[in-house]
């Protein structure tokens, strides 16, 4: 298979086993030029694993797995790739300045310094030592070693952990500049605000299979439920009857809280959000600042792996 499939990366019935846990189970998966890609999941999902086996750094069980057409190690070392994982250290007693030269000359396409330091805003701790940096910082020294070059593919193994807002706006702001050249952002996070912001496409995982894969807003359609908000204040009636509202049409979850004035607040998960409203003026009910809304994805995100667990008890019984 060549390049000219337009295929950046493949997983082919792709399973890997560590001992009796399964980390990656029959993945299939493609990845496509200049896409930028939000990898999901639970502490467990098979995220690091696949991102492993996509770099040649372990080998899978069964299936396959392709970078541009071929094994993943001939696309790293002939500079197509740039990565930024969370297992291993970075070098010690030396600058930042020093790191990144050092990247930027191996690298077979390799940037100048100074470009790669501006690009990952790392330019003022340049001349610091890098056990001397913090946690934020250390991150950024990773994405500067995985961009000292002109990849075709950055792949980013929760790349944000340690650093502050208003660092992760900047690189973000950076990466997608990267997309904007083209390149291919595949990367793993739990910053769901961050997938649902950045990525074109997000791939969910569970218990290493893929069980959804679309835009943020099919993500979101997929879940199949919206957010009903409103409050119910004493003043008109609103009375709290929590079997009420569970019993409403569509009502797949329910939250409620009460403010020291008495003022109810309630949030419900609904898949029929237009019955659900029609329902709660039949019973008599007057709900103030009534919002209708999609899930965010993090809702999303919870409702689908959740569905996925209730599928994996049943068929175990």
């Amino acid at each position: 298979m060549g390049t000219g499939t337009g295929e950046v990366a493949a997983f082919r019935n792709v399973s890997k086993n560590y001992g009796r846990v399964k980390a990656v189970n029959g993945l299939d998966l493609v990845l496509r030029p200049g896409e930028t890609v939000a990898l999901l999941g639970p502490n467990g999902a098979g995220k690091s694993s696949s991102l492993d086996l996509l770099l040649g750094l372990r080998e899978p069980d069964s299936g396959t797995v392709e970078l541009f057409g071929g094994a993943p190690r001939d696309a790293i070392t002939s500079g197509r790739v740039g990565a930024m994982l969370q297992s291993g250290g970075l070098m010690s007693d030396v600058k930042v300045r020093e790191l990144v030269t050092l990247a930027c000359k191996v690298h077979p396409k390799g940037h100048t310094p100074d470009e790669v330091l501006t690009t990952a805003g790392i330019t003022e701790i340049a001349d610091r030592r890098v056990d001397k940096l913090s946690g934020g910082q250390e991150q950024r020294v990773r994405f500067a070693l995985a961009v000292a070059g002109a990849n075709d593919l950055i792949v980013l193994d929760e790349p944000t952990t340690g650093m502050d807002v208003s660092v992760r706006r900047q690189f973000w702001d950076a990466m997608r500049a990267q997309a904007a050249a083209g390149r291919t952002v595949l990367f793993a996070t739990h910053y769901l605000e961050e997938a649902d912001s950045i990525a074109d496409r997000v791939l969910v995982l569970h218990k290493g299979r893929l069980i959804a894969d679309g835009t943020s807003a099919e993500i979101k359609a997929k879940a199949g439920a919206r957010r009903i908000g409103f409050e119910l204040h004493p003043s008109d009636g609103g009375r709290l009857d929590e079997a009420l509202l569970r019993s409403l049409p569509g009502t797949v979850g329910l939250d409620i809280g009460t403010r020291t004035d008495g003022v109810h607040t309630v949030r419900i998960r609904s898949t029929d959000a237009d019955a659900g409203v029609a329902a709660l003026y039949k019973a008599g009910l007057y709900p103030r600042g009534l919002e209708v809304t999609s899930l965010g994805l993090e809702q999303a995100f919870l409702t689908i792996t959740g569905e996925q667990d209730k599928d994996d008890e049943e068929s175990a019984r």
